[in-house]
């Protein structure tokens, strides 16, 4: 049997995703906590261990460490970010609170001594991810640098003899060119052979049969959007008629959607999922609110409540299905170490009154994972490359107290932001696109009068997995048609901006 790369996680946004590519690669990987790494990896002598970045501070009393022992058992290892750090800090470098970098960086290869194989076929240049506050000033006794960023002298480094490397970027994320490749070289230098691997339909839909059972019904979650209808579709393929599918009118999302959703499940389905009216409800228990948090938590609670009278109706459901993705699970603080970014009113566990199992099979697939499954499912492409909309809707799209009248005005701005990227033929080209109500005001002429009204944010970017985006170059004339149109066919707008903020540091969506 093949041998394992271990993956130590200090609660980076991406350990996950760092398993994702291995696994691509058809290596076997297994995510690990810091404190058993010294003693499974005695034990069972991984072929290779990767240290995860990090949201701590290697310096601070209280961070994630691993026994440093782990660096003697002459296992080859990989340290990304603070994983480097940890690294240097355990074998004699020094580390310190540098220059923050966020977002996309140029990494520069030295002219190497001896030939390298973590660094073999790579060019001089290339463009790397970064994320950190923190950076080793002093290698440890024998490390070379193989390349530095414009900030980050030891960006890239290696103990040749020891098997031992580190680098202050994430070659994890796609924003990060050769990144598969580098992971690719250390699995070849672990001694294994990388070899991708699709994924297998089947396997899924059997595991769906395996955990529900042959009596069991299922009620399910579902939106009208990629990940909670290919949810949908494989648990029905998997148990058939004892899947029930529930949709609620929260009034929060796009135009359109309910009658979509009908249209999909008779087609790929057979039928209809169960209409709950819930407009009024949502709106009046947002009344007045404006944390965001806040937010996400009222709509979570009534989800929950509302599915929670619906499956009381069904008997012999023991089972809650969602659409619930890996990148759900992270931003919520999906490990020990790792920080929440902000709570997904589908992550989080149920009440104990409502006795039933989460079942959730994409929940270890990431969106560009999920778009494969649906199309090896046989749904269409529209679905398929429909942009994700948050489960909670326009209701963090709306900094601010959610009222009727600004999600008609949303509604109507985000129309004119899907119409016109579709007619420009960017709509296909971009991974997300929609408006936000800012909260924020500023003064405009209109008819050479002064006018005071809300300031519309655009937020265009490209991504493949949601851990990482890039801000969309648009044109400039699309930009100002956008703009235009906004300005002047919504009522109560002065103005338009356009977000250029990568991600890190920024999250896709505003709140």
């Amino acid at each position: 049997m093949e041998k394992e790369i271990f993956i130590v996680d200090f609660g980076s946004q991406t350990t996950h995703l760092i398993g994702r590519r291995l696994r691509d690669l058809g290596l076997m990987i297994r995510i690990i906590e810091p404190g058993e790494a010294l003693g499974l990896s005695e034990k069972q002598r991984p072929a290779g261990i990767i240290l995860s970045g990090g949201p701590a501070s290697v310096y601070e009393a209280g961070a994630p460490m691993v026994d440093r022992r782990l660096f003697t058992l002459g296992i080859p290892i990989l340290g990304i970010c603070y994983g480097w750090q940890l690294t240097a800090h355990f074998l004699g470098g020094k580390v310190v609170s540098g220059k923050k970098e966020y977002g996309p960086g140029t990494i520069r290869l030295k002219n190497q001594k001896a030939k390298i194989k973590i660094s073999e076929n790579l060019p001089q240049k290339f463009t790397v991810w970064l994320s950190h506050g923190d950076s080793v000033v002093r290698l440890p006794p024998d490390f070379e640098i193989i390349g530095s960023t414009s900030e980050v002298k030891a960006a890239f480094v290696v103990h040749p003899q020891r098997k031992i490397f580190g680098v202050q970027f994430h070659p994890e994320v796609v924003h990060t060119e050769f990144g598969g490749q580098i992971l690719k070289q250390f699995g070849k230098i672990c001694g294994l052979k990388p070899k991708p691997q699709p994924l297998k339909l089947e396997k899924i839909i059997e595991e769906i049969r395996e955990t529900v059972g042959k009596e069991a019904k299922v009620v399910a979650a579902v939106s009208g959007g990629l990940d909670s209808t290919t949810m949908a579709v494989l648990v029905a393929r998997a148990v058939g008629r004892r899947f029930f599918p529930v949709y609620i009118e929260n009034g929060l999302m796009r135009q359109g959607n309910r009658e979509e959703l009908i249209s999909l499940f008779k087609k790929f389905i057979g039928f209809k999922p169960k209409i709950i009216q819930a407009e009024r409800l949502f709106l009046k228990k947002l009344k007045g609110v404006t944390n965001p948090e806040r937010k996400r938590k009222i709509i979570g609670r009534l989800y929950v409540s509302l599915f929670q009278e619906e499956a009381k109706k069904i008997k012999g459901v023991k089972f809650l299905a969602q659409g619930t993705i890996y990148s759900d699970v992270i931003e919520s603080k999906g490990s020990k170490n790792a920080a929440m970014i902000k709570s997904h009113h589908n992550v989080g566990g149920l009440p104990k009154s409502l006795k039933l199992k989460l079942l959730e099979p994409l929940r270890h697939y990431y969106k560009d994972e999920v778009r494969s499954i649906a199309k090896q499912l046989g749904l269409p492409p529209d679905l398929i490359n429909k942009q994700p909309f948050p489960g909670p809707g326009n209701a963090i799209r709306i900094i601010g107290e959610v009222r009727r009248s600004r999600l008609v005005k949303l509604r109507q701005a985000d129309a004119i932001v899907l119409a016109e990227l579709k007619k420009a033929g960017w709509l296909a080209k971009v991974f997300q696109s929609f408006a936000v109500m800012t909260g924020v005001k500023s003064t405009a002429v209109k008819g050479d009068s002064r006018f005071y009204g809300e300031v519309v944010a655009l937020r265009v970017y490209t991504s493949s997995d949601i851990m990482t985006s890039d801000w969309a170059r648009l044109p400039y004339d699309l930009l100002q048609k956008i703009a235009s149109r906004i300005v002047n066919e919504v009522p109560g707008i002065s103005r338009v901006v356009y977000d250029i903020t990568t991600k890190p540091p920024a999250t896709m969506e505003w709140e």
